[in-house]
């Protein structure tokens, strides 16, 4: 499944790599939004998916968080 692979990825990763990943689809998700905002967006289920991934990114660094303590 596309979504575990993605975690295994992220929990590969330092955190150093997951604070710029969490900047990265934060980004992605502010120029999908003001694509959408303007009519220029065609995948709208696009925005859903990165809401996600952030999600997912930010869960994986409280955990590393906790852990590391």
């Amino acid at each position: 499944m596309k979504t575990s692979k993605y975690l295994e990825d992220l929990n590969i990763k330092t955190l150093s790599e997951l604070n710029d990943e969490l900047v990265a689809a934060k980004k992605e998700l502010f120029n999908l939004r003001f694509q959408n905002a303007t009519n220029q967006l065609d995948n709208t289920s696009r925005i859903k998916d990165v809401r996600k991934n952030i999600a997912r990114i930010q869960t994986v660094i409280s955990e590393k968080a906790k852990a590391s303590n």
